[in-house]
Protein backbone atom coordinates (compact mmCIF):
# COMPACT_ATOMS: atom_id res chain seq x y z
CA UNK A 1 0.00 0.00 0.00
CA UNK A 2 1.61 2.91 -0.96
CA UNK A 3 2.17 5.87 1.75
CA UNK A 4 -0.58 8.50 0.07
CA UNK A 5 -3.62 8.44 1.95
CA UNK A 6 -4.90 11.79 0.51
CA UNK A 7 -8.95 10.46 -0.05
CA UNK A 8 -8.77 9.56 3.83
CA UNK A 9 -7.19 12.73 4.81
CA UNK A 10 -4.17 13.51 7.40
CA UNK A 11 -4.11 10.76 10.16
CA UNK A 12 -3.29 12.90 12.89
CA UNK A 13 -1.81 10.66 16.30
CA UNK A 14 -3.48 11.66 19.58
CA UNK A 15 -1.55 10.30 22.00
CA UNK A 16 0.37 10.88 25.84
CA UNK A 17 0.43 9.62 29.43
CA UNK A 18 3.07 7.13 28.82
CA UNK A 19 5.08 7.62 32.69
CA UNK A 20 8.20 5.30 31.33
CA UNK A 21 10.14 4.64 33.52
CA UNK A 22 8.55 5.69 36.51
CA UNK A 23 5.00 3.85 36.21
CA UNK A 24 5.35 1.86 33.05
CA UNK A 25 8.04 0.28 31.58
CA UNK A 26 6.98 0.64 27.89
CA UNK A 27 4.48 0.89 25.17
CA UNK A 28 2.47 -2.59 24.47
CA UNK A 29 3.85 -4.34 21.85
CA UNK A 30 0.71 -4.25 19.77
CA UNK A 31 0.90 -0.67 20.28
CA UNK A 32 4.67 0.09 18.54
CA UNK A 33 3.79 -2.61 15.92
CA UNK A 34 0.65 -0.38 14.90
CA UNK A 35 2.28 2.75 15.34
CA UNK A 36 5.22 1.28 12.76
CA UNK A 37 3.79 3.22 10.07
CA UNK A 38 4.09 5.52 7.54
CA UNK A 39 0.97 6.54 7.24
CA UNK A 40 0.25 9.09 10.15
CA UNK A 41 1.25 12.87 9.58
CA UNK A 42 0.92 14.14 13.05
CA UNK A 43 1.78 13.38 16.45
CA UNK A 44 -0.02 15.09 19.18
CA UNK A 45 1.19 14.06 22.45
CA UNK A 46 -0.67 15.33 25.97
CA UNK A 47 2.77 15.02 27.48
CA UNK A 48 4.19 13.05 30.98
CA UNK A 49 6.63 11.11 28.34
CA UNK A 50 9.03 10.37 30.86
CA UNK A 51 12.16 9.78 28.83
CA UNK A 52 13.73 11.23 25.92
CA UNK A 53 13.43 8.18 24.66
CA UNK A 54 9.82 8.44 24.08
CA UNK A 55 10.45 11.82 22.25
CA UNK A 56 12.47 10.12 19.86
CA UNK A 57 9.86 6.73 19.19
CA UNK A 58 7.56 9.55 18.58
CA UNK A 59 9.47 11.91 15.87
CA UNK A 60 10.01 8.59 14.39
CA UNK A 61 6.08 8.13 13.75
CA UNK A 62 5.99 11.49 11.70
CA UNK A 63 7.87 14.77 10.84
CA UNK A 64 5.00 17.02 13.15
CA UNK A 65 5.56 16.06 16.09
CA UNK A 66 3.88 18.57 19.11
CA UNK A 67 4.19 17.56 22.71
CA UNK A 68 3.13 19.88 25.56
CA UNK A 69 4.09 19.69 29.22
CA UNK A 70 2.85 17.37 31.70
CA UNK A 71 2.49 18.01 35.09
CA UNK A 72 5.39 15.18 35.72
CA UNK A 73 7.34 16.41 32.54
CA UNK A 74 10.48 17.91 34.51
CA UNK A 75 13.63 18.00 32.36
CA UNK A 76 11.80 18.85 29.33
CA UNK A 77 11.72 22.17 27.57
CA UNK A 78 8.40 21.53 26.41
CA UNK A 79 5.21 24.81 26.09
CA UNK A 80 1.85 24.30 29.00
CA UNK A 81 0.03 24.77 25.61
CA UNK A 82 0.21 24.87 22.19
CA UNK A 83 -2.49 25.31 19.22
CA UNK A 84 -2.24 23.65 15.86
CA UNK A 85 -3.47 24.04 12.46
CA UNK A 86 -4.28 20.87 11.04
CA UNK A 87 -6.44 21.00 7.54
CA UNK A 88 -9.04 23.84 7.97
CA UNK A 89 -9.17 22.95 11.76
CA UNK A 90 -7.62 24.77 14.93
CA UNK A 91 -6.44 22.14 16.98
CA UNK A 92 -5.31 23.11 21.16
CA UNK A 93 -2.99 20.52 22.97
CA UNK A 94 -2.42 20.64 26.77
CA UNK A 95 -2.15 18.00 29.01
CA UNK A 96 -5.07 19.01 31.21
CA UNK A 97 -3.95 19.08 34.75
CA UNK A 98 -4.50 22.85 34.15
CA UNK A 99 -8.43 22.36 34.19
CA UNK A 100 -9.90 21.36 37.19
CA UNK A 101 -12.34 19.74 37.94
CA UNK A 102 -9.93 17.22 35.83
CA UNK A 103 -11.65 15.89 32.47
CA UNK A 104 -14.93 18.26 33.47
CA UNK A 105 -15.94 19.37 30.12
CA UNK A 106 -17.30 22.88 31.61
CA UNK A 107 -13.69 23.60 32.51
CA UNK A 108 -12.15 21.84 29.52
CA UNK A 109 -14.31 24.27 27.13
CA UNK A 110 -13.62 27.09 29.25
CA UNK A 111 -9.75 26.30 28.21
CA UNK A 112 -11.19 26.01 24.09
CA UNK A 113 -12.66 29.41 24.21
CA UNK A 114 -9.53 30.79 25.84
CA UNK A 115 -7.17 29.14 23.06
CA UNK A 116 -9.93 29.66 20.38
CA UNK A 117 -9.58 25.77 19.05
CA UNK A 118 -11.88 23.92 16.93
CA UNK A 119 -10.63 20.40 18.97
CA UNK A 120 -8.95 20.51 22.08
CA UNK A 121 -6.72 17.50 23.00
CA UNK A 122 -6.29 16.67 26.73
CA UNK A 123 -4.89 13.81 28.81
CA UNK A 124 -3.79 13.24 32.58
CA UNK A 125 -7.08 11.54 33.81
CA UNK A 126 -5.75 8.37 31.76
CA UNK A 127 -9.21 7.08 30.39
CA UNK A 128 -10.24 8.05 26.37
CA UNK A 129 -13.03 10.21 26.39
CA UNK A 130 -14.62 12.07 23.06
CA UNK A 131 -17.38 14.70 23.38
CA UNK A 132 -18.84 17.45 21.76
CA UNK A 133 -19.48 20.63 23.21
CA UNK A 134 -21.37 23.56 21.26
CA UNK A 135 -19.92 22.11 18.08
CA UNK A 136 -16.13 21.57 19.25
CA UNK A 137 -14.78 18.54 19.92
CA UNK A 138 -12.87 17.33 23.03
CA UNK A 139 -10.42 14.59 23.03
CA UNK A 140 -8.54 12.59 25.31
CA UNK A 141 -6.33 9.52 24.21
CA UNK A 142 -6.03 8.28 27.71
CA UNK A 143 -2.62 6.57 28.55
CA UNK A 144 -0.19 5.13 25.77
CA UNK A 145 0.98 2.47 28.32
CA UNK A 146 -2.21 2.15 30.97
CA UNK A 147 0.24 3.54 33.55
CA UNK A 148 -0.84 3.59 36.84
CA UNK A 149 -3.00 6.87 38.53
CA UNK A 150 -4.14 6.28 42.39
CA UNK A 151 -7.52 7.59 41.70
CA UNK A 152 -8.62 4.43 39.37
CA UNK A 153 -7.52 1.09 39.38
CA UNK A 154 -9.24 0.48 35.73
CA UNK A 155 -6.43 2.01 33.25
CA UNK A 156 -6.65 0.15 29.82
CA UNK A 157 -3.94 1.70 27.42
CA UNK A 158 -5.26 3.74 24.91
CA UNK A 159 -4.54 6.36 21.73
CA UNK A 160 -6.49 7.67 19.16
CA UNK A 161 -6.11 8.30 15.81
CA UNK A 162 -7.69 11.13 13.84
CA UNK A 163 -8.84 11.77 10.37
CA UNK A 164 -8.99 15.27 9.42
CA UNK A 165 -9.74 15.98 5.70
CA UNK A 166 -10.13 19.42 4.54
CA UNK A 167 -12.83 21.06 6.90
CA UNK A 168 -14.15 17.41 8.05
Amino acid sequence: MSGNFTEFGDLVLLIGDFHIPQRSADLPACFRELLNTDKIRHVLCTGNVGCKSVVEQLKKIAGNVHIVKGDMDSGFDFPEYKVVQIGDFKVGLMHGHQSIPWGDSDALSHWQRKLDCDILVTGHTHHSSVSEVAGRFLLNPGSATGSYQPWSSEVVPSFMLMAVNGSS
